[in-house]
């Protein structure tokens, strides 16, 4: 096991997030495991990014979606991990999304 598995990495949570698909803020936060305020970091940055789209649903809760381009990067993202052999979370391979 190499030692950068011990902690996540930026792009680790990033990707962790994107493979959600659509989600509440609440859904992202406990599924990724991270408290309010890296919630709030990483969102910032991926709306900003256009990696995710906020949506509302039928009972007007706002949602977030992952966009065409965050699809790349995740794409893109779990190639690298192949490559270097880095396992991801079992609990967030239940939640690939799938186009």
């Amino acid at each position: 096991m190499l030692a950068l598995e011990r902690r996540r990495s930026s792009v680790a949570v990033i990707a962790d997030i994107l493979r959600l698909g659509e989600a509440s803020k609440t859904e992202i936060m406990y599924t990724a495991n991270l408290n309010y305020l890296q919630l709030r970091r990483y969102m910032t940055l991926l709306l900003k990014l256009e990696l995710l789209d906020k949506v509302m649903d039928n009972n007007r809760l706002v949602k977030y979606r992952v966009t065409p381009k965050g699809l790349r990067l995740l794409s893109d993202i779990d190639i690298v991990f192949e490559m270097l052999k880095v396992k991801e979370p079992a609990v967030l391979r239940r939640h690939r999304y799938t186009a």
